[in-house]
């Protein structure tokens, strides 16, 4: 009954009988050139924004844990000129998630809201979004997140020594073969954590890595796919690798893509003949039914990757905000003929429930 109850306040956000008038989305173009701070900020006018992060925790007692903390933004497809702050122009959405292998599954928690009387929003000019208490932010070189969640709670700053990295075509991410589909997008690989965690045992520092993605896009899907397999992995060396596919609906590869950032922070730019995604090791989940590749081999250009999971069942069931489920977890990345782990970071698998739909 609560999540039908839920499910239904989260419909009300994005409709209104009385609006009819579509809303003209911004297309992303070649030529605009990414500026900060103002990029940190939201850019209200298209239709999908994220602001991802994800990383490693390491505990007193030696215990490695995985987080994510994301805010999206959505314009909804309704044009109105009414004044009213509650008018469903846009809907802020959150995910947080905990990745503790003592459990054995995540911890996790959502929150969906419309940006009225301050409950919820997003500013333009630098990073600060927000659900009630649930918040992240850009103060200074550092970002903060806050976020007290059903059954934990993050506490963290992330700092950043380094230049947003650019992803794609100088912050131009192709995500497929038509013109529009296309991503304004940049990371911020090698963030250094420190903080704070609850897990229902009382309060625990915690130092560790993270990996912040800042994406917007108003047609990040083309009509013929399901879904996306995406890495975002910090090296031991210092650099960095970002590699994605997209996949169809029949499941062959529209798109591939990535960007492999050296230590001394100079990249390569993946195109799509340079990045190839297989499937190792499946798991199913009893609860969904679902199975998804969470062991992969990934090819960039001449070095090949292999990625394992922290363990298996990573699964995040959203479906009473975003209305999906999908695969978002910690993993350790091996080079060919390495015993050690090369990185760490996170995978996210989505489309494999159902297709996405943003």
């Amino acid at each position: 009954m609560k999540r039908r109850r839920f499910l239904a306040a989260v419909g009300a956000l994005t409709a209104h009988p009385s609006w009819s008038a579509e809303v003209r989305y911004p297309e992303v173009k070649v030529g605009y050139a990414l500026a900060f701070p103002r990029d940190h900020g939201a850019h209200p006018d298209f239709r999908t924004e994220w602001w991802y992060v994800t990383g490693w925790l390491k505990t007193a007692r030696d215990e490695d844990l995985g987080f994510q903390v994301t805010f999206f933004r959505t314009r909804t497809p309704y044009a109105s000129d009414n004044p009213s702050a509650f008018a469903p122009r846009q809907v802020i959405l959150a995910h947080a998630a905990l990745s503790d292998p003592k459990l054995g599954r995540l911890r996790h928690d959502q929150r969906a809201a419309r940006p009225a009387l301050g409950v919820a929003g997003a500013e333009e000019g630098s990073t600060r979004v927000w659900i009630d208490a649930w918040r992240l932010a850009l103060e200074g070189s550092t970002y903060r997140t806050f976020i007290p969640a059903r059954d934990f709670l993050l506490d963290l700053r992330f700092a950043s020594n380094r230049p947003p990295l650019l992803q794609g075509e100088n912050g131009l991410s192709r995500k497929g073969r038509g013109e529009s589909e296309a991503s304004y997008y940049y990371s911020r690989p090698g963030l250094i954590v420190e903080g704070a965690i609850e897990r229902g045992a009382g309060r625990e520092d915690v130092k560790g890595t993270a990996w912040l993605d800042h994406e917007w896009s108003s047609q990040y899907l083309a009509a013929s796919a399901s879904g996306w397999d995406w890495i975002g992995i910090n090296l031991e060396d210092g650099g960095a690798l970002m590699a994605f596919r997209m996949r169809a609906k029949d499941g062959t590869v529209l798109y591939a893509g990535g960007t492999l950032m050296r230590p001394d922070g100079t990249r390569d730019v993946l195109a799509p003949g340079d990045v190839e995604f297989s499937a190792l090791r499946d798991w199913r989940s009893t609860r969904t039914g679902t199975t998804y590749p969470v062991s992969l081999r990934v090819r960039t250009r001449d070095r090949t990757w292999r990625i394992e999971p922290l363990f298996e069942d990573q699964e995040l069931d959203s479906r009473a905000s975003t209305a999906t489920i999908y695969w978002e977890g910690a993993v350790r990345v091996f080079t060919e003929g390495a015993g050690d782990p090369v990185g760490k970071g996170y995978m996210e698998l989505t489309g494999y429930w159902q297709p996405m739909k943003l």
